[in-house]
């Protein structure tokens, strides 16, 4: 999957995902976009080298993920208990759809607005 294709997917994830590129600031970074949902990240990747896609992650999950799959690894500049970085390069693109899904779906189901009006 090429960096075009990967984005397209994450914005069909809903209607809900915003994009944005928060790092201008950062020269080393400024080629950094990151998807939203509920004001929240759920993924992250550099466009220009599209090697490395920064997922949430379940931490009950990231072992075992890491275990099976060689190209899930820890993430770039985040918490390695909630985040995994998985090697765009190398990963099945069934693998890379189904980890971004998951993020998608786990930040959605942290963050909405009516979990939030519970807490």
């Amino acid at each position: 999957m090429n960096v075009e294709e990967y984005r397209d997917f994450c914005l069909s994830l809903g209607e809900d995902v915003e994009e944005k590129m928060p790092f201008q600031a950062f020269k080393a970074a400024q080629g950094v976009l990151a998807f939203y949902v509920c004001g929240h990240m759920f993924c992250y990747f550099d466009v220009d080298r599209f090697s490395v896609v920064n997922l949430k992650c379940r931490p009950e999950a990231i072992e075992p993920l890491k275990e099976r799959h060689p190209e899930v690894s820890n993430p770039y500049n985040l918490s390695a208990k909630h985040w995994v970085g998985v090697d765009a390069t190398a990963a099945d693109n069934d693998l890379l759809r189904t980890l971004t899904r998951q993020s998608y779906d786990l930040v959605k189901e942290q963050y909405s607005p009516r979990k939030r009006k519970k807490i």
